[in-house]
């Protein structure tokens, strides 16, 4: 298995594209060219990072070691965020997918009362190779039958746990998306309206889900109406072609502790 360290190299390049700042409902608010340069110096001991934003100043970092709040699978792809979730202080969280020569980066911000209130979508490729042009993610695209492989980790970095999914995906006569997951001997079944860009899991009051469906076939999944004490997932998902998405997951305990963190890898078979 590769060292946390090794994972993040695989990020090394420069990447060149846009951050996209979308409203709480994913419409485009603002759309500025970027380049992300990292390299690594030092024989890949330090990672130097340079972020270039049309009409902004450059932001430079340089890296040595990993913070705490941030995990990397062996492809590269990655999420940092909040470590603990409290009463009046504001959530967040950055999941990154990696695939080939293109990188997809999502960020959702929350505020203290734990609403999402922006969302930053970071589209890249590395310079110098075809740019992909991937459209915006719709319902019908996620109809169908998809199977997957879940690799989940953990921050205390206990052995990460892998199994496999089925998801299907349809319209019921009402016009509601419903969705059943299998894993194991478990099966979920759930539904949502669905309008336009969002679908709305509201089966359960108390615990109400949305997803947005958002441009270069990207999701974000957030809880409407956030209670203390409850457990929470954010989550992000981005889909490569249309036979291929991934989904990354960041889950809380009802503590507010952060807990787990997975990758599901799907393919579409029907």
């Amino acid at each position: 298995m590769k060292s946390q360290w090794e994972c993040l190299l695989k990020n090394l390049g420069v990447w060149e594209g846009s951050f996209s700042r979308l409203s709480p409902q994913g419409e485009v608010i603002e759309d500025i060219p970027s380049i992300v340069s990292l390299e690594g110096l030092n024989n890949n001991q330090t990672v130097h990072q340079v972020v270039r934003r049309q009409g902004q100043d450059d932001l430079v970092l340089e890296y040595t070691s990993l913070s705490k709040s941030i995990l990397f699978f062996e492809d590269g792809a990655f999420c940092q965020g909040s470590i603990q979730l409290s009463q009046f202080t504001e959530m967040g969280a950055e999941f990154g997918f990696i695939y080939e020569n293109s990188r997809l980066r999502l960020v959702q911000l929350f505020d203290i009362n734990r609403k999402l209130e922006k969302l930053v979508l970071i589209a890249e490729n590395l310079a110098e190779t075809a740019k992909i042009e991937r459209p915006s993610l719709t319902v019908d695209a996620l109809i169908g039958e998809w199977h997957g492989e879940v690799v989940t980790m953990y921050p205390d970095f206990r052995s990460p746990d892998t199994y496999s999914t089925k998801l299907q995906i349809k319209i019921d006569d009402s016009g509601r998306l419903v969705q059943s997951l299998s894993f194991g001997n478990q099966v979920i079944t759930s539904s949502a309206s669905i309008n336009n860009n969002i679908l709305l899991f509201d089966e359960n009051l108390e615990k109400q889900v949305q997803v947005l469906l958002l441009p270069n076939g990207a999701s974000a999944t957030s809880p409407i109406n956030q209670q203390l004490r409850q457990a929470l997932f954010l989550e992000a998902g981005w889909l490569i072609n249309p036979y291929l998405r991934q989904r990354m997951i960041r889950n809380y305990n009802e503590k507010g502790e952060w807990v787990s963190l997975s990758l599901v890898t799907e393919h579409k078979v029907v």
